[in-house]
């Protein structure tokens, strides 16, 4: 049922792309049923072209039969498309399960209009998720140091009995903080510390949500009335 429910999602939300959009695809489960949704539509956007948040995605897309662009020469684009681990009323959101957060956070603030896609499990009313946090890993115990300052509990995600690296090479820490009621203010100290490449506190970025709950997609726009 969840899995129906990220599928409808994603092919709900895919109806945002028009001819000749420059769109960032997101990473993750509920993103592979858009990218196999676009790649059975390609031919109703022959202009479109279309970037990618990590090596999984280009992976997913090129099989697809979709060609990822290079984002490194794009200053700005149309459409971002991308799933969330959890998503409150304010349409703050935590990203990173996937461990693509760094670049899906550079393709979101990019593109002029993100949409998240998820099924209804990931709607929250306060967030509270492990908060992932791309840390260079020469800075590793220092900033665990100061997560834990923060009263967070710092955990480094391991892939197997190895350490889990980000396409950039990088360490993930999983940082516990609880319900967090203040957002804002812990996305600020987050990035503060040294060492730290970026957090997956997105709390701008998602302009529109596609959310499916038991065979229903409801959208919601941030500025809406």
């Amino acid at each position: 049922m969840q899995d129906d429910d990220k599928k409808l999602a994603a092919e709900t939300a895919i109806a945002e792309i028009r001819d000749g959009m420059r769109v960032g695809l997101g990473s993750g489960s509920t993103v592979a049923f858009a990218i196999a949704a676009i790649g059975r539509q390609l031919a109703s956007w022959p202009k479109a072209t279309f970037f990618s948040t990590s090596q999984s995605t280009t992976r997913a897309a090129r099989e697809a039969g979709i060609s990822i662009a290079r984002f490194a020469d794009q200053v700005e684009i149309d459409l971002a498309i991308d799933g969330v681990d959890e998503i409150d009323p304010q349409f703050c959101a935590i990203k990173g399960g996937g461990g693509a957060l760094l670049r899906e956070k550079v393709v979101a603030s990019a593109a002029e209009r993100m949409v998240a896609i998820a099924d209804g499990s990931k709607q929250v009313g306060v967030l509270g998720a492990p908060v992932p946090v791309e840390v260079l890993p020469f800075a590793q115990m220092f900033v665990a140091g100061r997560v834990a300052a923060l009263d967070g509990e710092p955990m480094l995600r391991a892939a197997g009995d190895k350490e889990y690296r980000t396409n950039q090479g990088n360490l993930i820490l999983d940082c516990h903080f609880g319900a967090i009621f203040d957002s804002e203010k812990l996305a600020f100290e987050l990035q503060a510390i040294p060492g730290v490449l970026g957090h997956g506190l997105f709390l701008t970025e998602v302009a529109a949500a596609y959310i499916a709950d038991k065979g229903v997609v409801t959208k919601m726009e941030r500025n809406a009335a």
